[in-house]
């Protein structure tokens, strides 16, 4: 069964194929990046949803060895409703009871998946960094473990599920600047 949005007998997935249902689509996204000079490359795949997901088709990228920063993406929210996006390396393993000391918060859940939707513009399975594009504008504050910052690459999705780019964490920081955000760097 496909996770999704429902609409008039239709599911919308965070696949490519409903790009254009998002407020900005994973092609505008790919030419954003073109035009601020940053370089990447683009892998297309079958959707992703999960690390487990993405741990099936790691052999298309470097490996952790090689300095890849393979990456999981939480959306949280604080018990005075502030949106955070935090970034991680894909296996560690992240207890919400131990984070609010190191974000400055309170208590921590996960955002729902209208809330995503109407904060990062992306749906759930697609969530990265590049959905600050949207965030930056909701309020989003940019957590990234600090671990991540000794990677040659990170692989991230440009908005949607079934694509992956490679990007490098300066042209990241590049991107995040250029939107008038900031990466809020964490060691956890």
């Amino acid at each position: 069964m496909s996770k999704g949005v429902k609409m008039k007998d239709k599911v919308i997935d965070a696949s490519s194929n409903f790009q254009f249902s998002l407020p900005i689509s994973s092609d505008f996204m790919l030419n954003f990046l073109a035009e601020l000079q940053i370089p990447y490359q683009l892998f297309e795949h079958v959707p992703l949803r999960t690390v487990a997901d993405s741990k099936k088709i790691e052999g298309l990228f470097l490996s952790k060895n090689q300095g890849a920063g393979h990456i999981k993406n939480l959306y949280l929210r604080d018990a005075k409703k502030r949106n955070i996006l935090l970034v991680a390396e894909q296996d560690c393993d992240i207890d919400l009871k131990l984070l609010p000391p190191l974000l400055n918060t309170k208590r921590l859940s996960f955002g729902s998946s209208e809330r995503l939707f109407a904060n990062l513009g992306v749906r759930p399975g697609a969530v990265t960094p590049l959905s600050m594009i949207t965030g930056v504008n909701n309020s989003v504050t940019l957590f990234v473990q600090s671990k991540l910052r000794n990677c040659v690459m990170l692989y991230l999705h440009p908005l949607v599920n079934d694509r992956t780019i490679s990007i490098s964490i300066d042209d990241l920081d590049k991107f995040i600047k250029n939107i008038g955000s900031e990466i809020n760097w964490i060691d956890f």
